[in-house]
């Protein structure tokens, strides 16, 4: 059994009374850690008053939507689906450094139109107090669409989010984080359906074979591979399997970066 300090005692409190005085909630719901947590209270303050809404599409991975299903069910949440051609929204097919802005507000407004037109009043995320020593360009759009993130004004951070996860058993208590596929494409260089279809049947591959934190960053013609170094004996166990897999992929050359995964290593600032 898993005892909660008094200090997360208290943030958890206050997360519990801020989602009850939101009446009812639609929650962008990527079956990641952060959004799980944020459902599963959600969930056990306004029950049928909430629903997450998963969104579809090719720069997210099938089995995330997979994941997301069978997690909200887990949870019990209403679950729902919203199917986007993100690649045509204004500017982020280019890949400029704010694309995440671009992606954000567009998920965003869509999310806002779906709870007016189901009766919902407020539309919430799982962005969290440690985000904010990152680089996310989307807390722009969030914050010009009034998109509230309980758990950071809750002063949550993502190892207070673990902590919970554990306390309540939630199913991704032993997930990894992920990014959308998009994050894998260095910045200014275009943004393509089969370039995420590439990278994405990459990740599923290493997937298969058992890694659990990885990247598959694309630089066209080299694939730059990134695992816990923890695992690099066990890549090089999978070596021949790896580049014969990858080569099928169209890439010639296939590398590993020596550094590990790191999130964010696309960032150029």
């Amino acid at each position: 059994m898993i005892n909660l300090n008094s200090d997360l005692k208290d943030k958890l409190f206050k997360l519990k009374n801020l989602i009850k005085s939101m009446d009812s909630v639609v929650i962008a719901f990527s079956g990641g850690v952060d959004s799980t947590l944020l459902s599963a209270i959600s969930f056990e303050i306004l029950k049928d008053k909430c629903i997450a809404i998963n969104i579809i599409s090719s720069i997210f991975p099938k089995r995330e939507k997979i994941e997301a299903q069978e997690i909200a069910k887990v949870i019990g949440i209403n679950f729902d689906t919203i199917n986007m051609n993100i690649l045509k929204i204004k500017n982020f097919k280019n890949n400029p450094i704010d694309r995440c802005y671009y992606c954000k507000k567009g998920i965003f407004s869509t999310l806002l139109k779906y709870a007016k037109g189901n009766g919902y009043k407020i539309v919430i995320d799982g962005s969290n107090l440690s985000d904010d020593s990152d680089y996310r360009p989307g807390k722009k759009a969030l914050n010009e669409l009034n998109i509230l993130s309980p758990l950071k004004e809750c002063k949550l951070t993502k190892e207070d989010i673990i902590t919970l996860t554990n306390f309540y058993n939630l199913p991704t208590k032993n997930k990894k984080s992920f990014a959308c596929l998009a994050s894998r494409i260095p910045y200014y260089e275009e943004i393509t359906k089969e370039k995420l279809e590439i990278i994405e049947k990459g990740e599923d591959y290493l997937h298969l074979l058992g890694f659990k934190q990885f990247r598959v960053r694309y630089h066209n013609k080299i694939v730059r591979i990134e695992i816990e170094p923890i695992m690099f004996d066990y890549f090089i166990k999978q070596r021949e399997k790896i580049i014969k897999y990858f080569k099928t992929l169209g890439f010639i050359y296939i590398t590993l970066d020596l550094e590990g995964y790191k999130s964010g290593s696309m960032n150029i600032f």
